[in-house]
């Protein structure tokens, strides 16, 4: 009888005090104790398409993962080389204890949906040419390819995260056209974007990209998130100020621009820059004087390039301390089409989330539009310092610790955490 009462009482402790034998698996993300961060994030996202609560603990060991044990997430970690330590509920009470306390700027967000991923990028691109799509195929985290046709047929509804590929939203071909205009990739790319312009009943390629432009800003409005890279930030935002003129010269769409295109612009119509002048020569590989490129020449070079992340009030600022989460809080930096923005031309709204102080120019940039966010980041490829066409594809496997790649990681589980009620 005695034997059997006290299973009894071992069943009843199974059934109403689980978290005694619950355990953790907790995925530590600093530098010392993490072998692959960059796979640890497609990890997580893994576990939230199995419907496993992810708990992101922000500013805890470089923006540390917990979750409930299961065979499957302990199996995926090692099999992706990524480093974790399981733990029994009663250590994991004590890390809640130490985030929570008032006075450790840290904090628990509950990741709760693996996002609809988009990629908005055009047939034939290698994934190489993105640093996105580079790192989202590394990292093992499943996206869908976008383009025009489908964000006119209005498919952008299905997806929580948009990312832009080095687009250029003006209609002008990247300004490639002077260095490139005899190259066949130059050729097809036009004949391409031209054929998808007529079909969509625009007679100009930069008409029928203001119109997609437009259509991705109406889906961040609706509440989703927004991510660019260098080109696609600048240009994008330029196409939306220049929506009421014709800003592109003769060998882009067959005839002149607007002569009054500068005083045109309505910088109330884009997210992020203002007061800025245009680049009005087609012979120049510059949009306008939003980008940093030029201007911190002889201020910064390749060995003292970095910029500095923020740190943010974790209780308080939850959305851009998810943002920075990294190992470290200075990130090399690396060079692009658009390299970084020109902080005089950022409008009061925008938070600056990385900058580069010699050079007086932010790298990393957010802001709040409508019920969704955008986030633009500046430069090619965080671990390709200048990176040129036709230059082989990065290695992401010999990076698997890069801080600038995690950014880019930071901002694709941004959408799966739960809202929390800003702090006043």
């Amino acid at each position: 009888m005695k034997i059997y009462i006290k299973n009894i009482l071992v069943v009843l402790l199974a059934v109403y005090m689980p978290d005694i034998y619950a355990a953790r698996i907790y995925i530590p993300m600093d530098a010392d104790n993490q072998t692959n961060h960059l796979k640890a994030y497609g990890v997580a996202y893994a576990a939230l398409e199995k419907q496993i609560e992810v708990d992101w603990l922000l500013n805890y060991q470089g923006g540390s993962f917990a979750m409930v044990q299961t065979t499957y997430v302990e199996n995926l970690c090692k099999l992706r080389g990524v480093s974790y330590d399981v733990i029994s509920d009663a250590q994991y009470a004590g890390i809640i204890n130490e985030v929570a306390h008032p006075d450790y700027n840290g904090d628990i967000i509950k990741l709760q949906k693996a996002p609809k991923i988009a990629v908005y990028t055009p047939q034939g691109k290698q994934p190489w040419d993105d640093a996105v799509t580079m790192v989202l195929t590394y990292a093992e985290i499943p996206y869908d390819e976008v383009y025009d046709d489908e964000v006119l047929d209005e498919k952008l509804v299905k997806y929580d995260w948009l990312h832009l590929h080095h687009e250029d939203f003006t209609g002008q071909y990247g300004k490639f056209w002077a260095a490139y205009r005899n190259a066949s990739w130059f050729q097809a790319d036009v004949k391409r974007n031209e054929a998808i312009a007529a079909r969509n009943g625009f007679k100009k390629v930069s008409q029928l990209k203001l119109a997609v432009a437009k259509k991705i800003q109406a889906f961040v409005a609706g509440g989703g998130y927004l991510f660019a890279m260098c080109s696609a930030t600048d240009s994008y935002d330029i196409a939306l100020a220049a929506q009421n003129t014709d800003i592109c010269e003769v060998p882009f769409d067959g005839d002149p621009s607007s002569p009054n295109a500068q005083n045109e612009l309505d910088f109330s119509q884009s997210f992020a820059f203002k007061n800025y002048t245009l680049s009005r020569n087609p012979y120049e590989y510059e949009f306008s004087t939003i980008d940093a490129t030029q201007t911190r020449s002889g201020k910064v070079h390749k060995e003292n390039d970095y910029f500095t992340l923020f740190t943010f009030s974790a209780k308080f600022d939850p959305v851009p301390t998810m943002l920075c989460q990294n190992h470290t809080t200075t990130v090399k930096g690396f060079m692009g089409q658009t390299t970084a923005f020109r902080n005089e031309v950022l409008k009061t709204s925008v938070l600056v989330m990385g900058e580069c102080k010699p050079a007086n120019e932010a790298r990393y940039i957010h802001g709040e539009f409508g019920k969704g966010t955008w986030t633009f980041y500046g430069g090619h490829d965080p671990e390709d310092y200048q990176h040129a066409i036709g230059d082989p594809p990065t290695e992401l496997s010999l990076h698997p610790n890069s801080p600038g790649y995690r950014l880019v990681l930071n901002n694709i589980l941004f959408p799966a955490a739960k809202k929390k009620p800003r702090k006043t």
